[in-house]
């Protein structure tokens, strides 16, 4: 028979996965809400760039701009600073999106190429979201996969621009396709089964990665449309 001490020695042992799915589940909601925010916010910084006409930044500029707010990102994401330095990147990322718009929209059936851009974007990643958490697969094998393919696909795309080759750029946003894809799966099962969990960092992983595939996704787009 059971005694009262017994009991409660095992309680924690059996309550304690059920608190863990709790802590997971609160990220993933606050990591989802504070994504919503900042799509938006970058959705409005991209249409006053759209709207000023603003022109493309340099390359370095662009680079140093995205690597130093990211530090920053970094450095806060335990503070409430964090916050503001999430919006200042997603800020920052969605203004220099506001140019690439403008010339997609300046081409034969550009509104229909932005338009399918954003919804493959919205249903690749609302289906992959949703396996992920519905079949509650750890994904965790992939990451180191993930992060070599990143930096081989980043280097291949540095090379297309310097030496304008047109063909290679095409396979590098073909590669990040493929990359993001599996950066969703591995991301938001990183949050279920507890190995991000800070909720700004999770949220600026899956922004980059949809803006990413949004990118990837309109330069195909373009090149399938003859315009490009």
């Amino acid at each position: 028979m059971l005694q009262k001490d017994d009991f409660l020695a095992k309680a924690p042992i059996s309550l304690a996965p059920e608190e863990s799915a709790l802590s997971s589940n609160k990220v993933l909601r606050n990591t989802y809400m504070l994504l919503s925010l900042t799509l938006l916010f970058s959705a409005l910084t991209a249409g006053f760039a759209m709207a000023t006409n603003a022109q493309p930044l340099h390359w370095l500029i662009t680079l140093g701009g995205y690597f130093g707010l990211l530090f920053v990102v970094t450095r806060l994401r335990n503070s409430a600073w964090g916050l503001a330095a999430v919006f200042a990147l997603t800020g920052f990322l969605g203004y220099t999106l506001g140019p690439i718009l403008n010339f997609y929209l300046s081409m034969r059936g550009g509104s229909q190429i932005v338009m399918t851009a954003l919804g493959g974007t919205g249903v690749i990643f609302m289906a992959l979201s949703a396996y992920a958490v519905m079949s509650r697969k750890d994904f965790s094998f992939m990451g180191g996969f993930l992060m070599v393919g990143i930096l081989v696909a980043f280097l291949a795309s540095l090379g297309a621009a310097l030496f304008g080759i047109p063909m290679l750029s095409l396979a590098v946003s073909g590669m990040f396709i493929l990359l993001m894809s599996g950066m969703i799966l591995w991301q938001t099962s990183e949050i279920i089964h507890g190995g991000e969990t800070n909720y700004i960092m999770a949220t600026v992983s899956l922004y980059i990665t949809l803006f990413n595939l949004f990118i990837s996704l309109l330069q195909i787009l373009g090149v399938m449309s003859g315009d490009d």
